[in-house]
């Protein structure tokens, strides 16, 4: 039943969210600075975006899964991953310490302490995650974590159109 829900909210979302643009919301890099989340999207690489919270299993299980298979979706798939604790400013010091000890500093970690992204993306449940293509359109979107329901981004980024070489 519990994957049930999370694959119709998915479904769901991609309806509401197939032809979305990411928005442009301020959040906070590792190192404190501010970063503007419109520029996740470069025009030339897909983003995986998980919205995460340092109490969320589930969340910390999915990163965990796809931090293990990333570099052999880089051969296939180049894309870019990217963290975003929604955790306040009570767990912020905790949510940094704790992505970089899992090893999650190799990616683009944002830290949304007002949850401005969050509420700006829709997002009620973490985990949730995105696929963006690389113009920033919303391809593909999934709630809650099983094991094995990464491969599902997997496939929706192996179903972007493959960049036009020169």
């Amino acid at each position: 039943m519990k994957k049930f829900i999370s694959v119709l909210l998915g479904l769901l979302l991609i309806q509401v969210f197939s032809f979305a643009q990411i928005p442009s919301v301020k959040v906070s890099l590792s190192n404190n600075k501010q970063f503007d989340t419109k520029t996740l999207a470069d025009g030339k690489t897909p983003v995986v975006i998980s919205f995460w919270s340092i109490s969320c299993k589930p969340c910390i299980h999915e990163i965990d899964a796809i931090s293990e298979v990333y570099d052999d979706w880089q051969e296939e798939v180049p894309f870019k991953f990217v963290l975003v604790s929604t955790d306040d400013t009570r767990f912020t010091a905790q949510a940094r310490a704790f992505a970089e000890t899992r090893g999650w500093s190799d990616f683009t970690c944002l830290f949304d302490v007002n949850n401005d992204f969050k509420r700006a993306m829709n997002v009620v449940f973490t985990p949730q995650t995105f696929v963006l293509s690389p113009d920033g359109k919303i391809v593909h979107s999934q709630t809650g974590y099983n094991t094995g329901s990464e491969e599902e981004i997997f496939k929706a980024l192996k179903k972007l159109p493959k960049p036009k070489k020169k």
